[in-house]
């Protein structure tokens, strides 16, 4: 029976007799099978001909209006008339209502797609739709494999960065009495760092094992159409990129090489003011009061700034000096990285790395000087960075998305879950869901 209340409702396979509104303002929906394939037997497919009885459900389906609907489906209970066939009766059913089912399929498939498409948590989800937690997360599971088991796009800048997502986890083995990790307290993450691909993958714990298991799961066409590989200064993501992808060229973060310089500054800092003034640093001292525009460039420093930190430190002998000299190294780092993106050549980057570590051979300060060594030790990284401009901003912004994700849910408890979540959220630009209506 089609009619304009069937139309609006639209659901497929059942048909709308009438609509009572109660006393709680609920309104009552009774339905009707419209589908003759509702008679077929589910275990032989044979339509059957002989009605046995009828059965009043109550499935539940997506929120509609403020008060909501209530359904009350009015199916019948059919006899099967094949003799073979072991299931001698059965009640009817429809795709979007499966036998048993309680709530509609579009439901389960809206409340997957809340947590999938839209970020939402789980106990979010459930409370707007009225479900149980369980059954919202069975829901998310399924529509998740739409994402997990698509193709990865093609990557020509892969990010790899760990993030940490919660305390480790031991258990203590029943046999021999030691205690084992279970749970590590890291998380690797491969990013598609110059397109749209978001994560791209996770894995446990960040070892170069994890990471090259992580890329003998990709295809091999994948792996070759990577060309850079952007890290931190990890030794450990270095060592694994070589094995995995000997062809890529490994991109060192300038975030990184410039975060170093500012921790030695601020330990030379610490050590000179233990050393001269045999304590910590105090509100008092001129050098903690310059502690934050040390760790400013140059070009971020108004001229007024920059002579009362330089004129201030100068007065204050041996403890202002190294402080300048450590500041100098610094600064001579920062105008290195600098040079990248601007089509600087060879000759303008020999001379300010060579400007670089002879201030740092010529300075005497412990720190800087160890500054220097690592900058050398990862110079070939520091130098593709330079000539390509690659970074790995957008792992690091995809941390930020997945220490979101765990703070919303105010923690996640399984590993695998919060994995699943993060894939999901974080590919939601590359699957056209972070797009706004232009109204």
């Amino acid at each position: 029976m089609l009619n304009d209340t069937t139309l609006l409702l639209d659901l497929d396979g059942v048909s709308v007799v009438r609509v009572e509104r109660l006393a709680d303002g609920i309104r009552r929906v009774h339905l009707a099978t419209a589908d003759d394939r509702a008679r077929a037997c589910p275990a032989c497919g044979v339509f059957a001909t002989r009605v046995k009885g009828s059965a009043v459900t109550r499935p539940r389906d997506l929120p509609y209006g403020e008060s909501g609907l209530e359904f009350r489906w009015h199916k019948r209970r059919w006899w099967c008339r094949e003799a073979a066939c072991p299931r001698r009766s059965f009640t009817e059913q429809i795709p979007q209502l499966p036998a048993g089912a309680r709530i509609t399929m579009r439901l389960r498939g809206a409340a997957g797609r809340r947590i999938r498409d839209a970020a939402s948590t789980v106990i979010q989800a459930a409370r707007d739709l009225r479900l149980s937690w369980p059954t919202v997360m069975d829901a998310f599971r399924a529509v998740a494999h739409e994402v997990t088991d698509a193709p990865l796009p093609e990557v020509t800048v892969l990010g790899i960065d760990e993030t940490r997502r919660g305390r480790p986890r031991w258990e203590q083995d029943p046999a021999t009495g030691k205690w084992m990790l279970t749970r590590d307290r890291w998380h690797t993450g491969f990013v598609d760092a110059l397109g749209t691909g978001g994560l791209l993958g996770q894995v446990e714990v960040r070892t170069v094992a994890d990471v090259l298991a992580w890329l003998a799961t990709t295809p091999l066409a994948w792996r070759r159409s990577i060309e850079y590989v952007a890290i931190d200064m990890s030794a450990t993501y270095r060592a694994a990129v070589r094995t995995g992808l000997p062809h890529a060229t490994v991109v060192v973060d300038h975030f990184h090489v410039v975060q170093l310089a500012n921790k030695m500054l601020s330990m030379v800092r610490r050590r000179t003011t233990a050393e001269m003034r045999g304590r910590r640093g105090r509100a008092s001292d001129p050098e903690w009061k310059a502690r934050r525009r040390l760790l400013r460039n140059r070009e971020d420093l108004t001229d007024e700034q920059f002579a009362t930190m330089w004129n201030t430190l100068l007065g204050e002998g041996t403890i202002g000096q190294t402080l300048l000299t450590a500041w100098i190294a610094k600064e001579n780092l920062h105008n290195l990285l600098a040079l990248a993106r601007t089509g600087a050549d060879r000759h303008q980057v020999g001379h300010a790395r060579w400007k670089f570590l002879t201030w740092c051979a010529d300075s005497d300060i412990p720190e800087v000087r160890q500054l220097a060594i690592t900058v050398d030790r990862w110079w070939a990284e520091i130098a593709a960075f330079i000539d390509t401009g690659h970074s790995n901003a957008k792992s690091e912004g995809i941390n930020r998305v997945i220490k979101l994700v765990a703070r919303n849910a105010f923690g996640l408890r399984n590993a695998d879950n919060q994995r699943l979540r993060t894939r999901c959220v974080t590919t939601r630009r590359a699957r056209g869901h972070l797009r706004t209506a232009q109204l």
